[in-house]
């Protein structure tokens, strides 16, 4: 599946304990609805095999492969995580690479329609996170602290500058990395459509 060649490109992942955290939530969220990993993988579009390791904490999925699966539970990534309104309010650290790149979710409101989630990141060299593939994004906004951002739509490429913001809509995926392998230090709020269930 689509989400799945996404992992094999992307630079870096989640840590393993949060992997393995995930997989717990995920299998008790499924379990508690009562739902086959058949009936999720169904529902989310992912694939039996890659929900079965996610659950087992043998996988390193994306977060938008996870945004699916949050999907078809009927939540949101930022709930499977635990951050909300009774998070940790140092936020939970979801992805990093080896050279030092890192992105900590900070905090989350969901509602029916739509899901808004915090994040600051570090991006080194030249780390790139790919995100956003299959997922609907209304909308991205960015404001960045330290260095230069670029951003690739894949129809556009923007940079945003130490000190600027932008707001980035994109229907398909996305790439993040540090202008000219520098370091990029931003903020992203991201509002993500929830699907009806």
């Amino acid at each position: 599946m689509a989400g799945e060649v996404e992992e094999a490109r992307m630079s870096g992942g989640m840590r393993p304990a949060v992997v393995e955290q995930l997989g717990d939530r995920i299998r008790a969220a499924r379990q508690e609805q009562d739902l086959s990993v058949g009936a999720l993988a169904e529902l989310s579009d992912v694939s039996r095999r890659m929900l079965t390791q996610i659950e087992l904490g043998q996988a390193n999925p994306s977060v938008a492969t996870l945004d699916r699966v949050a999907a078809g539970l009927g939540t949101t990534f930022a709930a499977l995580m635990g951050v909300g309104a009774d998070g940790a309010p140092d936020g939970v650290e979801v992805w990093s690479t080896e050279a030092g790149s890192w992105a900590v979710l900070l905090d989350a409101v969901d509602t029916e329609l739509l899901s808004v989630e915090t994040w600051k990141w570090k991006l080194l060299g030249e780390d790139v996170y790919e995100g956003g593939a299959g997922i609907p994004v209304p909308g991205i906004m960015h404001h960045v602290i330290e260095g230069a951002l670029e951003i690739d739509t894949g129809s556009e490429v923007r940079v945003i500058e130490a000190g600027g913001s932008g707001r980035v809509v994109t229907g398909g995926g996305y790439r993040y990395r540090a202008q000219e392998g520098q370091a990029a230090v931003f903020f992203s709020v991201a509002l993500l459509a929830r699907p009806p269930r």
